[in-house]
C-alpha cells in the first residue's frame, strides 16, 4: 500500500492526538442536527451527513484495519458495500444517487460503529507504528477533513431546499464581511516552482515539484465581492450570451440560472443570501460565493469590458495563484478561509505524476479529466487542512461548494 517515497510527517503520539481530534470534530458537526437531518440527500452530488460519518469510518476499517489488524473482522460485512464511495479496486458500491435511501443502519449504529473502529485504530497505532500504518492514518485524517467540509456544504444545500430556511448554527460559518479597496498586485513571473516541497502530508496530485513558466501578470489583492457581482446581474450578465462559454450558456439556459446559488429575494425586493446561519440580508462587501466556473469566467469577461479598473480581467491559472501565494501572501487578503477560488486550469497531472500505490491510487488520479482546479480554501475547510500547494477540483457547473473568484490580468 505505502508509496515508499512518502514518510510519516509526525510521531505516533502526535498522530494519535490528531486522529482523536478529527474523529471528535466530525461528531461535533452533527450536534445541532436531528437524525432526519442526517438521513436526507438533497441532490445527486450531495450525500447525507450519516453517509459521510460512515464512509470515513469505512476508510479506516477497510484501508487500515483490514490489512494490519490481527484477527481482523468486519463490524458488518455489508457496510463494505454500503459505504464504499468510488473505489472499484475494493469492490461493489451502493449507488451514489440512492445514499439517502439508506435508512438502515440507523444513525445510532453508525456512531456506535465509529466508536468501535476508533478504539481499534487507537489500539493498532499503539502496537504498530510502522511507516505504512502511520501514513495510512495520515491519509485517513485528511480524508475525514475533506468529508467534514463536504458534510457542511451538503447540509447547507439540504437546508436551502426547506422554505423554513432553518439555521444550522449561529457561529462562524458565514462568509465574513471584508471591505477592502481593490488593488492589482504584481505577480511572480518567469520560472517558478510548483507543487509540494516539504516533509508534511500532501496528496499525490500535489507532486512532483516541478517548474512552470508564468508570464508577467497581476493578481487582485482581494476576492470579488457581492456588490461587484450585483453589478454584473443588474447589467444583464446572466441574460447576455456574449460573456458566456457556449457550454456555460447552455447550462444557464437549461437550469434557468440568474444569480449565485443561495441568493434570494424577500418580498420580491431586498436581496438575501441563505447560509448555515439562516437567511440574512446580502452583505455587499463579503466575497461572492457558490458560483460555478461558468459564472466566474463570464463575470471576468464582463468585468474586463465594463469596469475600468478591471480592464483585462480574467481568471488566474493555478500556477499564477500558487506562485503568488508562496511569495506574496501578505499582499493579498483571504487566500484561505473564505471561499475556494476558481482558476482557468484544467485538472491535469503534473509532469512525472505517479498515483499512490495500491487501493489509494484511486484517490485522485482517475478524476483528472473534465474538472477545473480551485485553490485556497473556504470558511468550511478545516483550518489545518489548507496549504499553498493544495489542488481541489470540481466540474464546471458545480456551485454547491463555497466557490468564488479572484481576478488576474496580464
Amino acid at each position: 500500500m505505502l508509496d515508499k517515497t512518502l514518510k510519516p510527517a509526525v510521531s505516533a503520539n502526535e498522530l494519535l492526538e490528531q486522529f482523536h481530534s478529527s474523529r471528535q470534530y466530525s461528531c461535533d458537526l452533527i450536534k445541532n442536527l436531528s437524525a432526519e437531518d442526517c438521513q436526507s440527500q438533497s441532490m445527486e452530488d450531495a450525500s447525507p451527513a450519516k453517509w459521510h460519518l460512515a464512509h470515513v469510518t469505512w476508510f479506516y476499517e477497510v484501508m487500515v484495519l483490514k490489512p494490519y489488524e490481527q484477527n481482523f473482522a468486519f463490524w458488518n460485512p455489508a457496510f463494505a458495500v454500503l459505504f464504499n464511495s468510488y473505489y472499484n479496486g475494493i469492490g461493489d458500491k451502493h449507488p451514489r444517487t440512492q445514499r439517502g435511501l439508506l435508512t438502515r443502519p440507523a444513525l445510532s449504529e453508525v456512531l456506535e460503529w465509529r466508536k468501535n473502529i476508533e478504539d481499534r485504530v487507537t489500539k493498532l497505532l499503539k502496537e504498530n507504528s510502522s511507516p505504512d500504518v502511520l501514513w495510512l492514518i495520515q491519509v485517513g485524517i485528511n480524508h475525514e477533513q475533506q468529508h467534514q467540509e463536504l458534510l457542511l456544504t451538503d447540509i447547507h444545500h439540504l437546508f436551502s431546499q426547506n422554505s423554513l430556511y432553518p439555521a444550522y448554527s449561529s457561529q462562524n460559518k458565514a462568509v465574513a464581511h471584508a471591505d477592502t479597496p481593490f488593488q492589482w498586485i504584481e505577480g511572480v513571473g518567469g520560472l517558478v516552482e510548483i507543487g509540494f516541497d516539504g516533509e508534511g502530508f500532501h496528496f499525490d496530485n500535489e507532486k512532483p515539484l516541478h517548474t512552470a513558466l508564468n508570464p508577467d501578470y497581476f493578481l487582485a489583492n482581494r476576492l470579488v465581492s457581492n456588490s461587484e457581482w450585483l453589478q454584473f446581474t443588474e447589467d444583464g450578465g446572466y441574460k447576455n450570451f456574449k460573456w458566456w462559454l457556449d457550454a456555460g450558456w447552455a447550462w444557464l439556459q437549461a437550469h434557468q440560472i440568474s444569480a449565485p446559488l443561495y441568493w434570494n429575494k424577500k418580498n420580491d425586493t431586498q436581496l438575501f443570501r441563505f447560509s448555515l446561519e439562516g437567511n440574512s440580508p446580502l452583505d455587499m462587501h463579503a466575497p461572492v460565493a457558490n458560483i460555478s466556473y461558468f459564472e466566474a469566467d463570464a463575470f471576468a469577461r464582463w468585468a474586463s469590458e465594463n469596469i475600468p479598473h478591471l480592464s483585462g480581467a480574467r481568471l488566474p491559472t493555478e500556477f499564477e495563484w500558487e506562485a503568488f501565494a508562496k511569495n506574496k501572501p501578505v499582499q493579498s487578503k483571504d487566500l484561505f478561509g473564505k471561499v475556494w477560488q476558481w482558476t482557468s486550469s484544467n485538472y491535469n497531472p503534473y509532469p512525472g505524476y505517479r498515483p499512490w500505490a495500491g487501493a489509494a491510487g484511486e484517490y485522485n488520479g482517475k478524476f483528472m479529466v473534465n474538472q477545473m482546479v480551485i485553490r485556497g480554501g473556504s470558511v468550511y475547510t478545516p483550518a489545518d487542512h489548507s496549504r499553498v500547494s493544495y489542488r481541489n477540483f470540481f466540474p464546471t457547473h458545480a456551485r454547491w461548494q463555497m466557490t468564488g473568484l479572484r481576478l488576474a490580468k496580464f
